[in-house]
């Protein structure tokens, strides 16, 4: 074994060498495991799954997600990697903004109320661009790529953990690549040609510089979603203002700010803060087991906005609490009736439904969860299902999954799964 150790890290070497392409932004060489066929589907195949993890769509205003995809529509337009970039609004009070492989790009509505103009917004979404254009997130998996290869060269075995506690399979890649903390050297690269796409566009690009100059700021105190959001991944710093600064003066400076227009588009949200405060008050006391104080809260957030999803939702959870399951399954219908794309609800109306004995009914609600954003919660309950009908192949393949969720679900699953493989059934 000691002699083929540097055989194949030779190997390995020489491998890297060959996969090296061309950045299409900087016109560097890089490394190129990844290949662009491979970062397209990277992207598609997780894109749906990150959004539901993140909040989900901001279903309650399309003409905003309409709007915010007409600016990064023309920030690619001029972007030097032809991608097939989509924009969308999550709904998401974390401050915050993400791309995946292959142009999947997402915008929280917590950031777009933190802006002050369309060009502040370009600087975000061409930020974003270029981490896709130049490869970043592609780079952070060729990096995990060499560095599994290392530890397998040297003999070690290691696993990594699944992310969070409630999703398996798909979107756990995709919640890596978001979370991951990009490099100095990534994050100056992509305040500079997001810039140059800027000016491109028709933009001013001194906004990037304003832009910085607010991210610091507010790193400054100690708001703890700018913590967990943005500065995250994109950790702003003085170094950065000063070199949006010094490139803003070489570019021209005759674009556009588009205050009114952005102002216009984001009135709604910013009309809203106070519903969402009140939501985000009520989720603390679901999770405290105050049930009256959830239902205050979501009444007085669906007293400003009475067709938002997850205020309907959060009155099925204090049902749930208060043991009335009844009132929980009606605040759920029309929870779904208001999204019927985000997958929460239905986890929680198939728990309802199975529990009632419904069967058919908790079956299409998980199925339907897991097509959005795959549980192991929604699997369990496939599983228990199938398995009270005699269908034990298909129940075991569901607790299969859900075992795979390092949790008290995934264990639960897990123990099913060795009980009826003991059965010999």
């Amino acid at each position: 074994m000691k002699k083929a150790i540097p055989a194949f890290i030779a190997l390995l070497g020489a491998a890297v060498v060959a996969a090296c392409v061309t950045n299409p932004v900087t016109g560097e060489r890089n490394l190129g495991l990844v290949s662009e066929e491979q970062e397209i589907q990277i992207g598609e195949q997780n894109y749906l799954a990150t959004q539901q993890m993140q909040g989900g769509d901001y279903a309650l205003d399309p003409e905003l997600t309409r709007y915010v995809n007409r600016v990064g529509q023309k920030l690619a337009a001029v972007a030097d990697r032809d991608l097939p970039y989509e924009f969308v609004v999550l709904d998401n009070d974390v401050p915050n903004a993400w791309a995946l492989p292959g142009g999947k790009i997402a915008v929280n509505r917590g950031l777009l109320v933190e802006l002050d103009n369309e060009a502040e917004l370009a600087a975000v979404l061409g930020h974003e661009i270029v981490h896709a254009a130049a490869r970043h997130s592609a780079q952070q998996m060729e990096r995990g790529m060499l560095l599994q290869l290392g530890v397998l060269a040297a003999g070690v075995a290691a696993s990594d953990s699944e992310y969070g506690e409630l999703a398996v399979g798909a979107g756990a890649l995709g919640a890596q690549l978001i979370s991951s903390k990009y490099s100095r050297e990534a994050e100056l690269e992509a305040d500079r040609y997001g810039m140059q796409y800027m000016a491109e566009a028709g933009y001013d690009p001194d906004a990037a510089v304003s832009l910085q100059e607010t991210f610091v700021r507010l790193s400054e105190g100690s708001n703890p979603g700018w913590l967990q959001g943005m500065f995250a991944s994109h950790p702003p710093s003085q170094e950065r203002v000063e070199r949006n600064r010094a490139h803003a003066a070489q570019l021209p400076d005759a674009g556009m700010l588009g205050r009114e227009s952005f102002q216009r588009m984001t009135a709604h949200i910013r009309e809203l803060q106070p519903a969402y405060a009140a939501y985000n008050e009520g989720r603390k006391a679901i999770a405290e087991g105050n049930a009256a104080l959830a239902e205050k809260k979501a009444r007085e957030a669906m007293a400003i906005e009475p067709d938002v999803a997850k205020f309907h939702g959060m009155l099925g959870q204090a049902a749930i609490v208060r043991e009335n399951h009844d009132a929980a399954l009606q605040h759920f219908d029309k929870a779904i009736e208001l999204d019927p794309e985000y997958f929460e609800f239905r986890v929680y109306r198939g728990l309802l439904r199975e529990e009632a004995g419904m069967l058919e009914g908790a079956r299409e609600d998980y199925e339907r969860a897991n097509a959005l954003l795959p549980t192991a919660i929604a699997h369990e309950g496939l599983g228990d299902i199938a398995a009270s009908e005699g269908r034990l192949d298909e129940a075991a393949q569901h607790w299969q999954v859900a075992a795979q969720s390092d949790s008290p679900i995934g264990q639960r699953a897990a123990q099913k799964l060795a009980q009826l493989q003991r059965s010999g059934r």
